[in-house]
C-alpha cells in the first residue's frame, strides 16, 4: 500500500497547509543563490515563471529570439564570474537557446539554460505532445552537463547542481530541463523551503603542486626569449593584479588574445601585440595564461618556433598536451598559480633579456608607424580603417565603454585599431568565431554594468541579431550600434555571373539601418565620412540612450573571410568555372 502524501495527510487531519508550487520553488532557489537577472523569451510553459521572478525582484530581460537571450546570459556569466541564466520554452525555443549554450561551453563561460519541456510520459512514448522533444538527450553532446528535474521536491537540488556545475572547474554551459508538470506541481510550503539550498564555495581554489611550480620557474628562468600569451581565461579569472605583477616583475613581453586586451593596457611597454608574428616565431619559452593552443594560435605549430617549450596554466588537466607537449603544466586556478609562482620565485630569478625586449620593441615601432600611415589616409568612399579610427578616437575619451565586436573584416580590423585599457571591456566572437553574438553581448554588458556599450558590427553579422535593437530600445539601454555597411558578406562588390540575382555574398547595398532603429524610438545616424562617424558617436554616447550609426563603407573594401581566408578549402577557383547556360 502506498504511503499517503503530505498533502493527503494534512487534508485528512483537516489542518490548513500553506502551499507552494514548482514556479515558486524555481524562483526561490535562484534568489537563494544570488541570481538577480534572467534573460529569456517567454511562452508555454514558462511565462508565469518569468512573471513570478519579476514580481519577486529578479530582473527579467525579454528578448525577441532565444539565441540572443542565451548569448546575453553567457556574456553576463563571463563578466560577473557567476552563472548567467537564460529561460526558454520547449523544443524549438530550447534548440534556439542551445546554440548559445554550446557557444558558452566552447568559450568557457558559466551559463545555465532553464527550459520548460513536454510531459515525460508522452515524450517517451513519442505520442506527439505539443512541442515534443527529448531535450535532455539533445543537449548532452553540446554542454558541460545536462540535468532534468522530475519531481517538484528536487527543484532546489537541480538548480544548485546546475549552478555549481556551470561555475566549478572549467566553466561552461549547463542545461536544466524542467517539465511543465513539475512547474505546476504543488507541495507544502514548509517542505518546499526545506528542499532548497544555498551553494557553499561553488568554485573552490585549485592550487598547483609545488614541484610543478618549481619546474615552471626553472624553465622560465633559463629562457632567452620568453613570452606570455594572455587568453580570455586570464581576464575571466579577475586576477588582474596578479597578472600585472607577474608581467612587470619579470619583464617578460606578452601577447594578449582579443578578449584579454585591456587586462594590461594595450599601450603597455611590454605588450608585443603589434609584433605578434615575430614574438611567436622566435620565442623559446612560452607561458600560456588562460589561453589554449587551438586554431586561434595555430595549434602551437603554424607560425611558431618549432623548438619552443610551453608552460601552461589551466584549471582543466585534460587541456594539457592537447596540441603540443607542455613541458611545465600548472594545473590550478590562475590566481592561485600566480600566487604560488610569486612565493617560490627568488628575486630576479625570472627575467627577460634586454636584447629580446629591444628586438620586439623595434618591430612594434615599425608596425605602429605603418598602421599610423594607413589610419591617416582618408580615401573616399570611406574604408574600414577610417571609420574605425573615428570610433577608436571617440571611445578613448570614454574608457568605461564596453566594446562588442563581430563580423569578418569588421572584427579583424577593429581588433587591431581599437585599443583597450580596461579588463573585460572587449567582447567578441570568441573561440568559435561565431556570428550573432553582437546584440546579446551588448545588452548583457549594458544591463550588468550600466556603462555605455559600442557594438561594432559588420552588416552581415548584424543581421543575425539585429531585431534585438527593439529590446535595446524597450529597456532604454545605453547601447550604440555601429554598422560597417559595405553591402555584403565580406564585401559588397561580388557579381553573379549567371543572371541579375544577387551573388551568395551580396547584401542590400542601399540598406538604411539607421531608419530601422528609429522605428523603435532610438536615434539613427548615417555616416559617409570619418568626421560624420566622430560627430554621430560623440552625440550618441552623450545622449546615453539607444542609437545606431550606419557607416557607409566602400563596397570593394574587405577581403574574403577576413584574416582567416586560409581556412577556405582550395578547389577549382570560381574564376575557372564557366557560367551555366540559361
Amino acid at each position: 500500500m502506498t504511503a499517503p502524501s503530505p498533502l493527503e495527510t494534512a487534508a485528512a487531519a483537516d489542518v490548513p497547509t500553506e502551499l507552494t508550487d514548482g514556479y515558486h520553488l524555481v524562483v526561490d532557489a535562484l534568489k537563494m543563490n544570488d541570481v538577480d537577472t534572467i534573460y529569456g523569451v517567454v511562452g508555454i510553459p514558462i511565462t508565469d515563471l518569468a512573471r513570478l521572478a519579476q514580481a519577486q525582484g529578479i530582473r527579467y530581460i525579454g528578448f525577441r529570439h532565444e539565441s540572443n537571450a542565451g548569448h546575453a546570459a553567457a556574456a553576463a556569466g563571463y563578466l560577473n564570474k557567476k552563472p548567467g541564466v537564460a529561460l526558454t520554452v520547449s523544443a524549438p525555443g530550447f534548440l534556439n537557446g542551445l546554440v548559445a549554450l554550446a557557444n558558452a561551453t566552447t568559450n568557457c563561460f558559466p551559463m545555465v539554460q532553464i527550459s520548460g519541456s513536454s510531459e515525460r510520459h508522452l515524450v517517451d512514448l513519442k505520442q506527439g505532445d505539443y512541442e515534443e522533444m527529448d531535450q535532455l538527450a539533445a543537449a548532452q553532446p553540446f554542454v558541460k552537463a545536462a540535468y532534468r528535474v522530475s519531481r517538484v521536491e528536487d527543484i532546489g537540488r537541480g538548480i544548485a547542481r546546475a549552478l555549481r556545475t556551470a561555475i566549478s572547474g572549467r566553466p561552461g554551459g549547463v542545461y536544466l530541463d524542467i517539465p511543465a508538470a513539475v512547474l505546476g506541481a504543488i507541495m507544502p510550503a514548509e517542505e518546499g523551503a526545506k528542499s532548497l539550498s544555498r551553494l557553499v564555495d561553488p568554485a573552490p581554489r585549485q592550487l598547483p603542486a609545488p614541484e610543478a611550480v618549481d619546474r615552471a620557474i626553472e624553465l622560465l628562468a633559463g629562457a632567452e626569449r620568453p613570452l606570455v600569451v594572455l587568453g580570455k581565461g586570464a581576464a575571466y579569472a579577475q586576477a588582474d593584479d596578479r597578472v600585472r605583477e607577474f608581467i612587470e616583475s619579470t619583464g617578460i613581453p606578452y601577447v594578449p588574445m582579443s578578449m584579454a586586451k585591456g587586462l594590461l593596457p594595450d599601450d603597455h611597454p611590454q605588450s608585443a601585440a603589434t609584433a605578434r608574428s615575430l614574438a611567436l616565431r622566435k620565442a623559446d619559452v612560452v607561458m600560456l595564461i588562460g589561453a589554449r593552443l587551438n586554431w586561434l594560435l595555430g595549434h602551437g605549430q603554424t607560425g611558431w618556433n618549432p623548438d619552443a617549450r610551453f608552460v601552461q596554466i589551466d584549471i582543466d588537466p585534460k587541456e594539457i598536451d592537447s596540441n603540443q607537449p607542455i613541458a611545465a603544466p600548472l594545473v590550478g586556478d590562475i590566481e592561485s598559480v600566480l600566487e604560488a609562482l610569486a612565493e617560490r620565485t627568488k628575486p630576479g630569478q625570472i627575467t627577460a633579456p634586454w636584447a629580446w625586449r629591444e628586438e620586439l620593441g623595434a618591430r612594434s615601432a615599425q608596425n605602429v608607424a605603418k598602421m599610423a600611415e594607413r589610419l591617416a589616409a582618408d580615401p573616399h568612399p570611406m574604408q574600414f580603417m577610417g571609420a574605425l579610427k573615428a570610433v577608436r578616437d571617440v571611445v578613448r575619451a570614454h574608457p568605461e565603454t564596453y566594446i562588442v565586436n563581430e563580423g569578418a573584416n569588421a572584427l579583424d580590423i577593429a581588433r587591431n585599431v581599437i585599443d583597450m585599457h580596461v579588463p573585460r571591456h572587449r567582447l567578441d566572437s570568441g573561440t568559435w568565431g561565431v556570428m550573432g553574438i553582437g546584440m546579446g553581448y551588448a545588452i548583457a554588458a549594458a544591463v550588468e554594468s550600466g556603462a555605455p556599450v559600442v557594438a561594432v558590427e559588420g552588416d552581415s553579422a548584424f543581421g543575425f541579431s539585429g531585431i534585438e535593437i527593439e529590446t535595446i530600445c524597450r529597456y532604454n539601454l545605453p547601447v550604440v550600434t555601429v554598422i560597417m555597411n559595405n553591402g555584403g558578406v565580406y564585401r559588397g562588390d561580388d557579381v553573379n555571373p549567371y543572371d541579375d540575382a544577387p551573388s551568395p555574398t551580396t547584401l542590400m547595398g542601399a540598406a538604411r539601418h539607421d531608419l530601422l532603429i528609429e522605428a523603435f524610438g532610438g536615434k539613427g545616424y548615417r555616416a559617409t565620412t570619418p568626421a560624420e562617424v566622430t560627430a554621430a558617436l560623440t552625440e550618441a554616447l552623450a545622449s546615453g540612450g539607444p542609437a545606431l550609426i550606419d557607416c557607409v563603407i566602400d563596397p570593394s573594401a574587405g577581403t574574403e573571410s577576413g584574416h582567416i581566408s586560409h581556412l577556405n578549402p582550395k578547389g577549382i577557383t570560381v574564376g575557372n568555372i564557366a557560367p551555366a547556360k540559361k
